[in-house]
């Protein structure tokens, strides 16, 4: 019995939509994300039922969103960290579609430049003062 609201998609690891952060700071790796949800994985314990402010880049540009975790549990355990994967439920809706975030193709096909480098310095690069100071 499927009771989703939403279809996931995995996220791929060059998307905007796959770091997020907390609003304290913990950084967060979003693995799956659906328009009501994401899973993450974090170094940061979470505890189901706590409510938390996420910060998403999401199409629309980088915003604050409110979400409950759903579930939590112990992912991974190296010597120095403790791994945790947690599936967060957003309280209003995201649009988190792969469609989203790709670039237009009007600026796909945009020639660029090369990149001009910086003029040569000449001289020791120490700074030089003209006036003398006075007490």
């Amino acid at each position: 019995m499927e009771r989703r609201r939403a279809t996931r998609r995995t996220v791929a690891a060059d998307e905007p939509l796959a770091h997020a952060k907390l609003r304290t700071g913990a950084q967060l790796i979003v693995l799956e994300a659906s328009s009501w949800g994401v899973l993450i994985e974090t170094t940061e314990r979470l505890l189901p039922g706590r409510h938390l402010d996420v910060h998403i880049v999401t199409s629309g540009g980088r915003m604050l969103v409110r979400c409950r975790v759903a579930r939590a549990y112990v992912w991974r355990l190296e010597v120095d960290a403790i791994y945790y994967r947690g599936a967060l439920a957003f309280e209003q809706p995201i649009d988190a579609s792969a469609r989203a975030f790709t670039q237009s193709s009007v600026l796909a096909s945009m020639p660029t430049a090369p990149a001009e480098s910086y003029a040569e310095r000449s001289g020791q690069g120490d700074i030089v003062f003209d006036e003398r100071l006075t007490a």
